[in-house]
């Protein structure tokens, strides 16, 4: 009877142990890159010298616990202010980071956010997005080549 009791208190710390590093494993960081995502960004009005935009992000790989998604303006435009996310912008590269209450994003979840904006001459959409550094295609891009 005597040696039951360590066996299980050694199988409960293994067992624990286990669990432990396997949620170790599967929690990213807002600095893991995302292995793939998506971009819709549009213009939701416009009027002279000024625009509003809805961006939502969707993440085509693993879960974000924490997101950064970046932009550069082409025509000068500038963000004036924003809601669900907070932005900042030097120059023309636009930086997106998330609020607490959408900064977790699963794998095929989004987050949306707006802003409003100002511009002369031309507003047209940015080009390319990346999010945590990842380039966002539409696709998911593998660690390694096929």
């Amino acid at each position: 009877m005597l040696r039951a009791a360590p066996r299980a208190v050694l199988l409960a710390a293994a067992t624990a142990t286990a669990v432990a590093a396997a949620g170790a494993l599967t929690t990213l960081t807002a600095s893991a890159a995302a292995a793939g995502c998506r971009v819709d960004y549009r213009v939701t009005n416009q009027w002279t010298g000024g625009f509003g935009a809805d961006v939502t992000v969707t993440n085509l790989g693993d879960p974000v616990n924490g997101w950064t998604l970046t932009w550069s303006y082409a025509a000068g435009q500038q963000v004036t202010q924003a809601w669900n996310a907070t932005v900042t912008q030097s120059g023309t590269q636009v930086t997106a980071r998330n609020v607490d209450h959408n900064a977790t994003i699963g794998t095929n979840a989004s987050a949306n956010f707006g802003f409003n904006g100002s511009w002369t001459g031309s507003n047209p959409v940015p080009t390319s997005f990346a999010l945590n550094g990842t380039t966002c295609t539409g696709a998911t891009t593998p660690n390694t080549p096929p």
